[in-house]
This record gives C-alpha cells, sequence and structure tokens, in this order.
C-alpha cells in the first residue's frame, strides 16, 4: 500500500488563499523586504494551513535536490559523533548532499529543524535523535520526503526506521555477569528515558530477577560520563554493593568504572565486573579495555544509503541490525 503525500504547494496557490498578490508572498519569507503586518498575517495563516514551504534552493531547477538531512542532538558525544561520521561518508559517497542540523532535544527545537529540511526541499531526512514527535515526523512524510529513524523503537507508519536488538543486549549481558559469578546486580541508565535504554533495561531486569538475582537499578542524571561516575559513587556509597553492573552506554559505563577503581580503590574484574553497550573508541583505551555490545554502524550506514539510492522507492519498515559482543577485559571468563 502506498502512502498519500501532500501534493505539492506553490507561492500562487498561497496568494490566492490569502487573497493577495504573489509578489506580497514572496516579501513576506524574505528577510528584510517591506510588507504590512495585516498582509504578513493573511500569508502566514494561508501558509500554514496549506503546509507551504519556502524553497530556497529554485525548485524548479531539478526535480530533486539529492540533500540528505541529518538532524542530531547532542552531536559531540562519542557514539553519536561516530555515527555521523559514517552516515555522512557514504551518503558522499553515493552523490548525496548531506546537510547536518544540530539540534537541541526540545520539541521546539526539532520542529525549527524540521523546517529547515523542509524549506531546503531535502529529499530525505534522517533523525538520529529520538525527540521528535509522530506530529513532527508526520509534517516531513506528508511534504513528500523519505524519512529514516535510527534508534527510535517505536513504529511510525511511512517511516524506515532502523534499529538495534536490545533485547538480545539486555540477555547477554546479564549472562556475562551470571558466568563471571556475579551476584549483586546493577543496573546503570539515564534520565533521558529513550526508548533503546528502557528496552535495555526492562530485558536484562527481567531475566535476571527471573534468575533469582535482583537488580538495583540506577539513574543519576543524562547519558554523561558524570552520571556513570555519580551512580557509581551512590552504589558504593552503601553497605551493598554490586559486583556485576551492566551499563547501558559506554558512556556512563567509563564514568562508573574511574568512580570505582578511583574513589572506592576496586579493581576490575577481580572485585567488579563492568559490561557496556556502543563500543565507543574510548572504551578500547588501554586504561578502560571495557567489555561492550558495538552498534553495526557500517551496516546500518550501507542499509541508510541503498533506502535513500533505490531507484524505485522502497516499502517503509522496520530493520534489527545485531549488536556484536566485544570481549576485553572488564569482566571475568567465568566464576572466581
Amino acid at each position: 500500500m502506498t502512502e498519500e503525500r501532500r501534493p505539492f504547494v506553490s507561492a500562487r496557490t498561497v496568494a490566492e488563499r490569502a487573497g493577495v498578490s504573489r509578489s506580497a508572498v514572496s516579501r513576506t519569507f524574505t528577510d528584510g523586504a517591506s510588507v504590512s503586518e495585516e498582509t504578513r498575517r493573511k500569508v502566514l495563516e494561508a501558509a500554514g494551513e496549506l503546509g507551504y514551504h519556502v524553497n530556497h534552493l529554485a525548485r524548479g531547477l531539478r526535480e530533486r535536490s539529492n540533500i540528505v538531512c541529518l538532524v542530531v542532538a547532542d552531536m559531540t558525544t562519542p557514539i553519536r559523533a561516530r555515527l555521523i561520521d559514517v552516515l555522512t561518508r557514504k551518503l558522499q559517497a553515493a552523490g548525496k548532499v548531506t546537510m547536518v542540523i544540530n539540534t537541541g532535544t526540545d520539541e521546539q527545537s526539532v520542529a525549527s529543524a524540521m523546517r529547515q529540511t523542509l524549506n531546503y526541499r531535502a529529499d530525505a531526512t534522517v533523525f538520529l535523535s529520538g525527540t521528535p514527535s509522530a506530529k513532527l515526523i508526520e509534517t516531513s512524510l506528508t511534504n513528500g520526503q523519505q524519512v529514516v529513524l535510527i534508534n527510535r523503537d517505536d513504529p511510525l507508519t511511512g517511516c524506515h526506521n532502523l534499529g538495534v536488538d536490545n533485547e538480545m543486549a539486555g540477555r547477554e549481558a546479564f549472562f556475562l555477569l551470571r558466568r563471571a559469578g556475579c551476584k549483586h546486580l546493577a543496573l546503570v541508565t539515564s534520565t533521558a528515558h529513550t526508548a533503546s535504554l528502557i528496552e535495555r533495561e526492562r530485558v536484562f531486569v527481567a531475566v535476571a530477577e527471573a534468575a533469582g538475582l535482583p537488580v538495583t537499578v540506577m539513574a543519576a542524571g543524562p547519558t554523561t560520563y558524570a552520571s556513570g561516575y555519580e551512580s557509581a559513587r551512590r552504589l558504593f556509597g552503601r553497605s551493598d554493593g554490586p559486583d556485576g553492573v551492566f551499563c547501558v552506554t559506554d558512556l556512563l559505563a567509563l564514568g562508573f568504572m574511574d568512580a570505582a577503581r578511583h574513589e572506592f580503590g576496586l579493581t576490575l574484574p577481580d572485585q567488579l565486573c563492568l559490561v557496556g553497550f556502543d563500543d565507543i573508541e574510548e572504551g578500547a583505551w588501554e586504561s578502560y579495555k571495557l567489555t561492550t555490545f558495538a552498534q553495526p554502524f557500517a551496516e546500518m550506514g550501507d542499509h541508510v544509503v541503498d533506502l535513500l539510492a533505490a531507484p524505485v522507492p522502497v516499502v517503509p519498515g522496520r530493520r534489527i541490525f545485531q549488536p556484536v559482543p566485544i570481549w576485553r577485559k572488564s569482566i571475568r571468563a567465568s566464576a572466581l
């Protein structure tokens, strides 16, 4: 079944709806141009009703702009920076023009970013943030864009949805800690509460409790090194500190590890076993040697290119990629 798309809305259509001239529409959307407040109001109301967006790249020059927008929040974090690097390289190699829009995590900021993708008549938008609501994403879809969501687990009709198997990661993280002989488990997450983080937590806790091992869940703040550090301080400040911990991201895990070692004198993996998720570059450094799960970004990037470069539109759907276990020194191979 094909998705219905809103037809292209021209400046002439907006002018007719507003009861003004086409030049008045042009002046309304031109910074510094002279236009009365009443005319501006009429034009903006008509544009909003019709879903009109200004084309900054002369839409008449080509049928497709060949632009792919990446809407990104928290782009300085190691995992997000790595994903941007992979996607931009692969899209550019496929002849696409990439536009990276750095946005905050609040709804208004993301909405503003989405307006830019529409104004420049981007062929597609790839959302690397879990923030945009279904309503905002629908705006892109009804304006004829292909939409790709990465690591957003809720199904949205008409979108290509790429994710990793968080359930597998939660189960395998528990298996690694149980095999190492850990008996007092904790899970460290963040207050971001994205769908991916929630799923890793849910599965890990459920599998552990089914095996008779209760789990202490700690979320000390956003998904940062500092939050991981603070989580360790809180957990080891108690008399029943854990001996096995699953941190739902590597950034949390690195902070947790440093606090455990430097604040409480614990050694890994003899006194504490630790598992992360993401396989950021820093986790492989000699100071950490973090056991983790790698997101297959190269494979995911190839899939995005295949979707956006296909001569015939691909039917939207969900594709799950398997995270790859990366064994290092932060966990024992077996029980002591």
